[in-house]
């Protein structure tokens, strides 16, 4: 008898889907053995956030697939049971406390291992049809400071950049930014297009501002090792050396562009006092490196500031931030290509999760939770069965103590 070569062969059948490590999202390609239910990874060439490449965790992750100590079954109360039966008796449970209790005694919390889609979905099932807006993601804890700083900015949680932004830049300012070790793959693309930019003979220039020297600062040109919780400062400093050396942005340059900006007097004025010799006294740094700096940011035009964690989770991080974004504002480094500030995700899809309204006090597609016709209108295109609360729900760090 003979039997098919074919037949033989071990059917695969590859999955696109994204690594859920950290906060690149890069796209991997996983191969799934049908006959042996073995998991192999490779990256996606065809990904625009790592074309391909993947980091050590990355490359492990078919071998986190294992079943071994894992649930294979659904079970309710220890017991296996079938998905009809254990979706049925979650969704008992909700029913069951809502009746009791009203929709506000439940609440969603969710990962940053979903997918968009699945944030989506979340979103809309408890705001849109359980009627609370007691949700709250993994940006909560890793993004809120950022978020808060783009809406007092741009009145919207937007990231006016992109990854191509970081290799089209001329300077590159990481601030609390590790991004050596946090986001590998993304610091592999900008050192690649930093040494093809010096082998043509056209240098970018890498300032780390970081209490710690990390492996990021492999090839600084200026590593800024500030003491800890002075980047506002620093930062202010920046603002009102831009404003005494003349580099606000000009009308001539971009027509109207000053009234277009609220706020620039007072955030002059509370920068004032902050001379390159004082900030150097109160960050802990040298003179002559704060002027460094303030010179690379103020003759370079494309200028792109990536900051993360470290300026983030501070409880003053909101401040950082738009301290931040006001030195791209009053100069216009924004919204071109390589310039802008750059909110570096620290955990998977936190912008994903943001974009579809996946916080206790937002909405899909950045729409305001406080505005009523948002609501309105967002409920319109849910098909909701009654109005969207306009009652702000419970954070991340809320929920315990209201437990």
């Amino acid at each position: 008898m003979n039997i098919p070569i074919a037949a033989l062969e071990p059917q695969i059948k590859t999955i696109k889907t994204t690594c859920p490590y950290c906060g690149v999202g890069c796209g991997v390609l996983a191969s799934v053995n049908q006959q042996s239910d073995e998991v192999t990874v490779k990256g996606d060439p065809e990904h625009p956030a790592n074309f391909g490449r993947l980091c050590s965790k990355g490359s492990a992750l078919g071998e986190t697939l294992s079943t071994q100590t894992r649930l294979s079954v659904p079970t309710v109360n220890g017991a296996a049971v079938d998905w009809d039966a254990a979706l049925g008796a979650v969704a008992h449970k909700i029913s069951d406390s809502i009746q009791r209790h009203g929709p506000d005694s439940v609440m969603f919390y969710v990962s940053g291992q979903l997918l968009t889609e699945d944030y989506y979905v979340a979103n809309k099932l408890i705001k849109g049809f359980i009627g609370t807006n007691n949700i709250d993601s993994n940006s909560r804890l890793c993004m809120s400071s950022a978020v808060a700083a783009h809406k007092r900015a741009f009145g919207s949680d937007t990231v006016p950049v992109n990854y191509e932004d970081l290799e089209a830049c001329e300077l590159l300012i990481l601030v609390g930014s590790n991004m050596a070790w946090c986001h590998p793959v993304l610091f592999q693309r900008v050192k690649a297009a930093f040494e093809a930019a010096a082998a043509m003979g056209k240098p970018k220039k890498l300032v780390v501002i970081d209490p710690r020297r990390t492996d990021s600062c492999s090839f600084s040109d200026l590593h800024l090792g500030l003491k800890i919780g002075t980047d506002t400062h620093l930062f202010n400093g920046l603002l009102h050396y831009l404003k005494a050396r003349g580099f606000q942005k000009h009308p001539h340059q971009m027509p109207d562009w000053t009234d277009q900006l609220e706020g620039v007097g007072a955030a002059l004025e509370a920068a004032s006092e902050y001379t390159v010799d004082r900030v150097a006294e109160v960050c802990g740094l040298e003179a002559a490196d704060v002027l460094t700096f303030y010179e690379l940011f103020s003759s370079t035009p494309k200028t792109l500031s990536a900051f993360c964690m470290g300026v983030n989770q501070s409880s003053s991080g909101t401040d950082k931030a738009n301290a931040i974004i006001n030195a791209h504002l009053f100069t216009g480094r924004i919204g071109l290509p390589g310039a802008g500030p750059f909110s570096l995700t620290g955990q998977p899809n936190a912008m994903g999760g943001r974009e579809v309204g996946a916080l206790s006090n937002l909405l899909a597609a950045h729409f305001d939770l406080s505005d009523a016709d948002s609501r309105a209108q967002v409920a319109r295109f849910w098909g909701s069965p009654k109005p969207i609360s306009p009652k702000v729900g419970l954070s991340a760090t809320e929920v315990a103590s209201a437990i």
